[in-house]
């Protein structure tokens, strides 16, 4: 990585960091536990579509640890880092498979596997599989704001200038 782009990096992590600051304040969309809009997911879209999956990785994982430290509490940690990488994995696949067009379905993968990830770390610290009684819940609310991300980010995306 280019020693130029780290304050590029520091920018969007500090914009996703904002947005998931603001987003917090917002009342829960649904009453089920879990599903939110996921907004500074869309930093993350953007960076993953024109950037590397490298750089994406450290711009969520900064947020993912600046949003715990100060706005959650260690066990949001843990369940953070768990959605975000299988989120990230899913998205960096989709992305690749679909030559980074449709972000909206690459949004959409991010969000479903994100609250995949959070699953598997609540069966880890619960050790109950009663825990998957809300994946159907989790999955749609998944797949449907992580639809609207991928949207967002395409259109945030254009905004950017172009690189050479």
């Amino acid at each position: 990585m280019q020693i130029r782009k780290l304050p590029v990096l520091a920018l969007y992590t500090t914009l996703s960091l904002a947005i998931f600051a603001a987003e917090s304040l917002l009342p829960p969309l649904v009453p089920i536990p879990g599903i939110k809009l996921g907004l500074a997911n869309i930093i993350t879209l953007v960076v993953l579509r024109h950037d590397s999956p490298q750089e994406a990785a450290l711009v969520l994982t900064a947020r993912i640890l600046l949003s715990s430290f100060l706005f959650g509490q260690l066990v949001s940690l843990f369940y953070s880092l768990a959605g975000g990488i299988l989120s990230l994995a899913a998205m960096y696949l989709t992305n690749r498979c679909l030559h980074k067009k449709m972000p909206f379905l690459t949004g959409a993968m991010g969000g479903l596997f994100h609250n995949i990830g959070q699953l598997l770390a609540a069966r880890l610290l619960l050790s109950s599989s009663a825990v998957w009684a809300y994946f159907p819940f989790l999955g749609l609310g998944g797949i449907l704001t992580g639809f609207f991300t991928g949207l967002c980010a395409h259109y945030a995306g254009r905004l950017l200038p172009r690189r050479s």
